[in-house]
C-alpha cells in the first residue's frame, strides 16, 4: 500500500515538474527580460550566506533532491492572526483535490455547469471586456511574432509582456522606499515548507501567488501559509499564459483558483498575479469583473534596456545559469534596489528546491543584511492581511494599485446586462484541445516529461527518485 502510495506521490511531482520544469523555456519566452550573466559591480552589498547555507556548488539541478522539511500540524477551525473577522479553517481531514476540480496542470474546460455561471456573472458585472485578441504563442520570442508585432506598445491593449505597460490599477511598486515586497510564484511544493520555516524564524510575511492546481494538491501547506500570516493570492489554474487563452477561458482559470482557495482556506483572495506577467486591457478587465486586483513585479531602466526586479532563480532550476551566477545577479539587484526612489515587489520562486535554498541562505539574508524591510505585498501597500480576502475586508472596493499607467481601456464605461464578451472564442468547446494553448498545459500529463531538456529531464529523474525514496503518507 505504501508502495503504491509513494508511486503516487512520485507521479504527482513528476506531473509538476512535467508542467513546470520545461517552462523554464517557456518561462524566456513569455518574459520580456532576459536573463544576463551579471557580475557584481563594487558598489553592490555583498551576501553573507545565512548560518546552515547550501553551498553554492551543491546547488544545482544535477545534485540529488534534499530532504523535505516537515510542516506543523494545522487544526480545523483554527484562525489565523491579524484576522479577528476570519471564518474557521476548513475541515480538509478527507480532502479530495481530484474528483471536485479539473484536471491538474490543464486548462479547465469552459463547458461545465460552474464555470459556465461565472461566465454568466462577468458578462453581469458592469465590467466592459474589451475586444481584445489573444496573442499568439510561437514557442520562441511571442513579441517578435509577425501578428503579433503591430500590438506592442500598443496604448490601448496595455500588454505588459511586450513593453512593461502598466495601467493604474496594477500593484508594480511599493508606497515606501526600501520596502521589499516578497512574492513567491509557483507553489506550494514539497520545498515550501523549508520556506516557510525559515520565513516564520526570520520573522518574514511573504505574499505566496498559488497555483491552484498545486493547492488542490497540497491544501495543508496552504493552510500552514495562511494560519502563519503571510498572504496567499492567486496565480491561476494552470500557469498558462493568459493574454493567449480565450475570455471563457480566462475565467475559467480564475474561477477554479478561487474556489479551491476557498475550499481550503475559507476565505477567497484579492489579489492576483499573471503567469510570466502576462496581462493586458482585457485579462485586467476580467480580473476585476471577478474582483481581482493584480499584482506584476517591479522594473526599472528603459524599455531598450529594461532591469526587473526578478529574481531570475528559474535559471538556476533549470540549469542554466549556476547558483554562484545567480548570487552575483541578485547582487547586483540589491545595489538597483538600493537606489530606487519607492519600495519594490521582487519576484521569486518555491516549486524547485534550488530556488527555495537560494532564498532561504542568499537572496532573502542578503536583502536583510542590506537593510531593506521584507513585507507582504499587501502589507507594502497598506493593505491588512484582512482586506486582502472578500470575506474579511472592511472596505467595499478592490486593494489599489501602484501603476504608473492611464486608465486600462473601457474605464467609465458601464457593460449591460449580458453583454458580449470581448475576446470570446464563442464556441465553449473544450480548451485542452484548442490551438494557441501554452504547450505547459498540453499532452497527457504522465508523458509530458518527454517534452524537457535534458536539465529538466535531470530535475525529473531527481524529483522522482526522491519521492519514492522518502515518501511520507499523508505528505500532500
Amino acid at each position: 500500500m505504501v508502495r503504491c502510495a509513494a508511486l503516487g506521490a512520485a507521479l504527482a511531482a513528476v506531473t509538476l515538474v512535467s508542467a513546470h520544469g520545461h517552462g523554464a523555456h517557456r518561462h524566456h519566452n513569455r518574459h520580456p527580460i532576459p536573463s544576463p550573466v551579471v557580475a557584481r559591480a563594487p558598489g553592490d552589498p555583498t551576501i553573507t550566506p545565512a548560518p546552515g547555507a547550501m553551498a553554492l556548488n551543491k546547488i544545482s539541478p544535477n545534485e540529488p533532491s534534499p530532504a523535505t522539511s516537515t510542516l506543523p500540524v494545522t487544526q480545523a477551525g483554527a484562525k489565523p492572526s491579524g484576522i479577528p473577522n476570519a471564518p474557521a479553517l476548513p475541515d480538509i481531514s478527507n480532502w479530495d483535490g481530484v474528483s471536485k476540480y479539473p484536471t491538474w496542470d490543464k486548462v479547465p474546460s469552459t463547458t461545465s455547469p460552474q464555470v459556465i455561471e461565472w461566465i454568466d456573472e462577468v458578462r453581469n458585472s458592469g465590467v466592459v471586456i474589451p475586444d481584445i485578441k489573444p496573442h499568439i504563442v510561437t514557442g520562441s520570442g511571442d513579441c517578435q511574432a509577425a501578428a503579433n508585432v503591430p500590438r506592442v506598445n500598443n496604448d490601448t491593449e496595455c500588454w505588459w509582456t511586450c513593453g512593461h505597460c502598466t495601467r493604474n490599477t496594477d500593484v508594480v511598486d511599493c508606497k515606501s522606499a526600501k520596502n521589499w515586497g516578497s512574492t513567491f510564484d509557483d507553489g506550494p511544493s514539497d520545498y515550501t515548507n523549508e520556506l516557510l520555516l525559515y520565513l516564520e524564524q526570520a520573522k518574514i510575511k511573504s505574499t505566496f501567488f498559488v497555483v491552484g492546481s498545486r493547492v488542490a494538491q497540497r491544501p495543508k501547506t496552504v493552510q500552514t501559509q495562511y494560519l502563519l500570516g503571510h498572504n496567499v493570492a492567486i496565480h491561476t489554474w494552470s500557469h498558462t499564459a493568459l493574454t493567449s487563452q480565450s475570455t471563457e477561458q480566462i475565467i475559467a482559470e480564475f474561477g477554479w483558483s478561487k474556489k479551491v482557495i476557498k475550499d481550503v482556506l475559507g476565505v477567497t483572495p484579492l489579489y492576483i498575479r499573471p503567469p510570466y506577467g502576462d496581462i493586458d486591457d482585457r485579462v485586467r478587465a476580467i480580473a476585476k469583473a471577478m474582483n481581482l486586483t493584480v499584482v506584476i513585479w517591479s522594473v526599472t531602466g528603459t524599455q531598450q534596456a529594461p532591469i526587473s526586479f526578478d529574481s531570475f532563480d528559474f535559471d538556476v532550476a533549470a540549469g542554466e545559469k549556476t547558483a554562484a551566477e545567480g548570487v552575483a545577479q541578485f547582487q547586483s539587484l540589491l545595489g538597483t534596489a538600493s537606489t530606487y526612489a519607492n519600495g519594490f515587489t521582487v519576484l521569486e520562486h518555491d516549486l524547485f528546491w534550488p530556488q527555495v535554498k537560494l532564498a532561504v541562505g542568499y537572496y532573502l539574508p542578503g536583502a536583510l543584511q542590506a537593510g531593506f524591510k521584507i513585507t507582504s505585498v499587501n502589507e507594502c501597500m497598506s493593505v491588512s492581511n484582512a482586506d486582502a480576502y472578500s470575506e474579511t475586508s472592511s472596505v467595499k472596493t478592490l486593494p489599489g494599485g501602484s501603476g504608473q499607467g492611464k486608465d486600462m481601456t473601457g474605464t467609465g464605461q458601464t457593460a449591460p446586462p449580458n453583454a458580449a464578451l470581448g475576446g470570446s472564442d464563442g464556441s465553449n468547446t473544450d480548451p485542452n484541445v484548442k490551438a494557441g494553448e501554452d504547450p505547459e498545459t498540453t499532452g497527457d500529463q504522465g508523458g509530458a516529461a518527454v517534452l524537457l531538456d535534458i536539465g529538466s529531464a535531470k530535475l525529473v529523474l531527481a524529483v522522482l527518485l526522491a519521492s519514492l525514496v522518502a515518501f511520507v503518507p499523508g505528505a500532500l
